[in-house]
């Protein structure tokens, strides 16, 4: 494993928890190499073998008689009739750890896998690279703007210069892409976009206009950190908005793209209910865009929005790495046009977030924090502003300056 991911501790507690274990994500965020370096001492059987795949379909009931647990089982969502005799088998055998399985999200796996294995199973939602990983920070803990994450957290930190974030944006965090610097960017996701489009949308998915689905891809990507507006997501690119719906949870449910709810309550009427759209790897989106380029990413009308990306998508990864699925993460909007870009929920406390993208931040980035003081039902915790200022320092009052080394 090239990478430390800060999963493994993760599937190890799930592992003691539950009699299987499921490692889901996007495609090429390193599932299969976590798992395998994890727990190397099982069997490993992959459907990407047709014998096997055809195996698994055709006679599931002797599969694992073949393949006896613990068993790591890799792109399992080509065979979900194997779910039930992992059932079976834990009902017999009542133990934990047993079956390791790891495949992409797919759109009815979940739902079937969820009735087949309730209560068996515990699941891990993979992200691609942090920063914590790619600089070889041990730290693991979820952020949270607060006294005392920072206390820990600046013990380990990187030297993470500006060039170096807007190449990493750039970049993207494939691990793969990653791993090697010499891999041509545009080739690599190129050949993502149609492995994707080709094995789960139009297979799997059950989508026949690809050519559509890929200027779907384009407009969603163009629109990372705005607020979702189906009718014009189907305008744009010439569908119904029924099917931009469905289009729109495709990528959702493959984790190309993330939606950040609200923060609303019957206190705080007049707060929007509209979600945030996030695409989870800023390397994708930036391609998807045609911002071929770190200078011109930075440079470009899109270079908030794709800092903004980035820096919700780190925060994101360091709470899926610990295993935690429901994630406690807001976005405050009224209509007003007040906002405030995350809201972090931490033991009844809400923790304000801005991001910005330049390096000279002022109390006047923070100016909206002071909405949630009017809003009853809320504990405001300690805030900040996330930048490419280099140093961690107070702002004002309980409210920091956080730099990119500090997520």
């Amino acid at each position: 494993m090239l990478f430390e991911r800060h999963a493994d501790a993760a599937i190890r507690k799930l592992s003691t928890m539950f009699g299987a274990v499921l490692v889901t994500g996007a495609r090429q965020v390193g599932k299969t190499t976590l798992l395998r370096d994890t727990v190397g001492h099982t069997c490993y059987v992959t459907l990407d073998e047709k014998f096997q795949l055809i195996k698994a379909i055709e006679q599931s009931g002797v599969f694992f008689k073949d393949n006896p647990p613990p068993v790591f089982v890799d792109e399992v969502q080509y065979a979900q009739n194997l779910f039930p005799q992992i059932k079976l088998i834990l009902d017999k055998e009542k133990r934990k750890g047993q079956f390791f399985l790891s495949g992409s999200q797919q759109f009815e796996m979940m739902k079937n896998v969820r009735e087949s294995l309730a209560g068996r199973l515990g699941i891990l939602v993979l992200p691609g690279l942090s920063l914590r990983e790619l600089y070889g920070i041990s730290f693991r803990e979820p952020f949270l703007p607060s006294e005392g994450y920072f206390l820990k957290r600046v013990k380990e930190k990187a030297d993470i210069r500006c060039a170096d974030v807007w190449n990493i944006i750039h970049r993207g965090s494939f691990p793969e892409l990653c791993a090697n610097p010499d891999f041509d960017w545009q080739m690599f996701f190129a050949a993502y976009v149609k492995t994707y489009i080709e094995r789960d949308v139009r297979d799997l998915a059950q989508v026949s206009d690809e050519v559509k689905f890929m200027r779907f891809m384009m407009v969603a990507a163009s629109r990372t950190g705005q607020l979702l507006n189906l009718a014009s997501l189907a305008s744009d690119v010439g569908i119904s908005q029924p099917t931009a719906e469905r289009w729109l949870s495709i990528l959702v449910t493959s984790n190309l793209a993330y939606l950040l709810a609200p923060y609303h309550n019957n206190v705080a009427k007049r707060a929007i209910k509209t979600p945030k759209l996030y695409f989870l790897d800023t390397g994708l989106a930036a391609y998807l865009t045609r911002w071929n380029t770190p200078d011109v990413i930075k440079n470009g009308a899109m270079a908030g929005a794709l800092f903004e990306t980035f820096v919700v998508s780190e925060i994101i990864k360091s709470y899926a790495n610990r295993g935690i699925l429901n994630l406690p993460l807001y976005f405050y909007r009224d209509r007003d046009g007040n906002e405030i870009d995350l809201l972090i929920e931490d033991n009844g406390s809400f923790y304000p977030v801005e991001i910005k993208k330049h390096a000279d931040p002022s109390t006047s980035d923070i100016s909206t924090f002071s909405i949630l003081d009017k809003i009853p039902s809320i504990k405001r915790g300690a805030g900040g502003v996330v930048c490419l200022y280099e140093n961690l320092e107070t702002l004002q009052g309980q409210n920091r300056i956080i730099p990119i080394n500090m997520l």
